[in-house]
C-alpha cells in the first residue's frame, strides 16, 4: 500500500512517498521545494500573486510524481501562511481545481500535535519531560511531553518569515534590534515562559531547516557526515551558542560562505536562532537534539490524523 503526504508550509512545500508493506515502512520518494509563499505577503495577512503561481507550479509538479507511483492514499497539509492568509482558501480552492490534490487548512493545535507524533516516531522519548520547538516561516509550535502524553501545547504566529520582515531589516542584523526582538518575544510568549516553569522540561528537541542547517554547520566545523539513516542528532549547548554568535555579525554573502549553510536557509536563519537562543534562556540543557521527522512523519504515524484530516476530494 502506498501513502502520500503533502506539506505546504510557509517556506517549503514537501511531498513524501512511502510504501507500507506488512507494518514496515519505505520510503519512496521525498522532495522539498523552496516555494516561500509567504513572502511579500505573510505580514500583510494575504499570498502574493508570485508566490500563488510558485505554489501551483509546485503542486503540478507534484502531481506529476504522484500520478508516475500511482499514488492515490494522499494527505495534504496547509499551515500557517494559508491559514492566516485573507486569500488562503482561495488558493486551496484554486489548487483542487489545478491539479485535483486535495488540501487540509489545519488548525495550529492539530499541527502542534502531529508535530509531536512525529518526533516520537523518531525517538525514545522516555518518562522525562521534553519541550519540541519547530520553527516554521508562519508559526512556531511548542509542545511539552514525554513518553506518555502531551503536558502542553501551543501554536504561535511567529514564524521565521515573519520575524525577519519585523526585526532583520539590516544586515549584519544590528543588537538593537536582537534586544528589540527579545522584548517583544517576552510578551508573545509569556504563555510559553509559565508554562516551562511548570512541567520543567529537562531536554529541547528542535524540528525544521533551521535546526537541521544548524547541526549541518557543527558537523562541518567537526569534520564528521550525518548518517543518511540517523533521525535525531546532537548538538552541544556551547557550540550552538559559538555559531549564533557568529551568524550575528555576518551578513547574507559571509553567512552562504558558512560550510554547512543551506542557501534556502540563510535569509531566515539569524531571526530563527535569536528566537532559540531566547528560549535557552529559560531552559537548563546541555545539548539540542535536532530532529528530522515533524508534521508530514506525524501525518503518517498518527492515528488522529486518519479520522481528523478529511479524505474528501
Amino acid at each position: 500500500m502506498r501513502k502520500a503526504v503533502i506539506d505546504l508550509g510557509t517556506n517549503t512545500f514537501h511531498l513524501f512517498i512511502v510504501e507500507i508493506d506488512k507494518g514496515e515502512m519505505k520510503t519512496l520518494y521525498k522532495e522539498k521545494i523552496a516555494v516561500k509563499i509567504g513572502q511579500n505577503g505573510i505580514s500583510k495577512g494575504k499570498i502574493a500573486n508570485d508566490a500563488i503561481k510558485r505554489a501551483i507550479h509546485t503542486l503540478k509538479i507534484f502531481k506529476t510524481v504522484l500520478d508516475q507511483f500511482e499514488v492515490t492514499d494522499v494527505k495534504g497539509v496547509a499551515t500557517s501562511a494559508i491559514r492566516s492568509a485573507k486569500n488562503g482558501q482561495e488558493l486551496v480552492e484554486l489548487i483542487k481545481e489545478e491539479t485535483g490534490i486535495h488540501i487540509n487548512v489545519i488548525s495550529g493545535e492539530l499541527e502542534a500535535e502531529l508535530i509531536f507524533e512525529g518526533v516520537k516516531a523518531a525517538m525514545e522519548m522516555s518518562n522525562q519531560n521534553h519541550l519540541v520547538m519547530d520553527i516554521g516561516g508562519g508559526s512556531v509550535e511548542f509542545i511539552i511531553g514525554n513518553d506518555q502524553e502531551i503536558l502542553w501545547k501551543k501554536s504561535f504566529e511567529i514564524g521565521a518569515q515573519r520575524l525577519l520582515d519585523k526585526f532583520h531589516k539590516s544586515d549584519p542584523m544590528p543588537a538593537e534590534s536582537v534586544d528589540e526582538m527579545f522584548v517583544w518575544l517576552a510578551d508573545e510568549l509569556a504563555d510559553l515562559k509559565t508554562a516551562l516553569e511548570v512541567h520543567k522540561p529537562t531536554g529541547l528537541v528542535g524540528c525544521s531547516g533551521t535546526f537541521d542547517t544548524l547541526s549541518e554547520i557543527y558537523l562541518n566545523q567537526i569534520k564528521k557526515e550525518r548518517k543518511l539513516s540517523s533521525t535525531t542528532f546532537k548538538l552541544p549547548i556551547k557550540d550552538y551558542h559559538d555559531i549564533h554568535r557568529d551568524l550575528l555579525i555576518k551578513d547574507k554573502a559571509e553567512r552562504l560562505a558558512i560550510p554547512g549553510m543551506v542557501s534556502m536557509r540563510v535569509d531566515m536563519i539569524v531571526v530563527a536562532s535569536c528566537l532559540i537562543s531566547f528560549v535557552l534562556e529559560d531552559l537548563d540543557v546541555k545539548h539540542i537534539t535536532a530532529c528530522t521527522y515533524a508534521l508530514k512523519e506525524g501525518l503518517l504515524y498518527s492515528d488522529r490524523a486518519l479520522t481528523e484530516i478529511s479524505d474528501s476530494k
